[in-house]
């Protein structure tokens, strides 16, 4: 069996959303290495700015004094080697943030998740529009512990389809590019806040500018471009209606037929021009009918009466009077 001399080495653990990164405590070991290795996964310019050349062996690691290594991944073979015979291990602190796109990257590489691994966008949009809806039920309940779990969830499928993209074969994009985005956005359509503009006093004063902004980016032909049409239906009519009226279009241009589509359209195009969400409006009415038929059918079965034999006037004589 082969024998090995006791080691004076170090394994830096670098995370791999944030692998340029170094803990500082890593500093002083660096000094006094007599050689520095990374393993291949980390970034060129990572390894070149630590003069890192590549791990060999864990044989030769363990052979070497005043070693660091400095890897993502606790489990490689030469950190285990250099751990097992009693190396310093330093972890660098990484936010929570930043931990959830380093764990959705582990999980969507060789060696992750088989399911992780098979979804696409299109697969995965179920489970965005799931999560959309848990955590719309969660805050329309005030239920903060909830609240905090699908705001997670959702923040999962936004790590997801990002981490999808990165492995398009023409246009791939990761997180980073999908934040810097969003901060550009937000920048510029905040010039009140972010230079010199004329300062924005009230919040509808704010989302006419956010408007025009948008328009005036975009460069849109039409009032309605933009306007994503797989919404809900309620919502649609409502954001057309709001849209076509900051721009003047008159309500007796709205659909007049007398089917229940035009009748529909009308009622949830005035309400979103009137300050009124009717989506959220509608589905209040709905949650609370459905709460007073779950109270009927209580008072049914508390009067022994199965509701399921309930006729119009077995239900209106257990309809709640609030």
């Amino acid at each position: 069996m082969t024998s090995f001399p006791a080691v004076s080495a170090t394994v830096v653990l670098v995370s791999s959303a944030l692998p340029e990164v170094l803990p500082v405590a890593a500093w002083p070991a660096l000094r006094v290495a007599e050689a520095v290795y990374a393993t291949p996964e980390l970034p060129e310019a990572t390894r070149a700015a630590l003069e890192a050349k590549d791990a060999p062996h864990p044989d030769e690691l363990l052979r070497a004094s005043r070693v660091v290594l400095v890897t993502t991944r606790e489990d490689d073979p030469g950190a285990v080697a250099l751990v097992q015979r009693g190396a310093a291990v330093l972890d660098t602190p990484v936010p929570p943030l930043m931990r959830s796109v380093e764990v959705m990257d582990r999980l969507r590489s060789p060696g992750g998740c088989p399911w992780d691994a098979a979804q696409t966008h299109e697969s995965l949009l179920q489970y965005l529009v799931e999560e959309t809806y848990e955590l719309l039920d969660a805050v329309e309940e005030g239920d903060r512990p909830a609240m905090r779990e699908e705001l997670g969830d959702v923040l999962l499928q936004v790590l997801f389809h990002a981490r999808v993209a990165a492995e398009h074969d023409t246009d791939p994009f990761d997180i980073d590019v999908v934040a810097d985005e969003l901060v550009t956005k937000l920048v510029n359509r905040h010039p009140h806040v972010f230079a010199d503009a004329e300062t924005v006093h009230t919040a509808e004063h704010q989302q006419q500018r956010w408007e025009q902004l948008k328009q005036a980016e975009k460069q849109r032909e039409s009032i309605v471009d933009g306007v994503p049409l797989g919404q809900p239906a309620v919502a649609l009519a409502g954001k057309l209606g709001q849209r076509t009226g900051r721009r003047g279009v008159p309500f007796d241009l709205f659909p007049s037929g007398s089917d229940e589509g035009a009748k529909l359209f009308r009622v949830a195009a005035a309400a979103r021009r009137a300050g009124v969400d009717p989506e959220g409006a509608l589905r209040t009415t709905a949650k609370e009918f459905a709460r007073k038929v779950r109270a009927a059918e209580r008072a049914a079965r508390d009067h022994g009466v199965d509701p399921a034999t309930l006729d119009a006037d077995g239900w209106r004589r257990f309809w709640p009077r609030d």
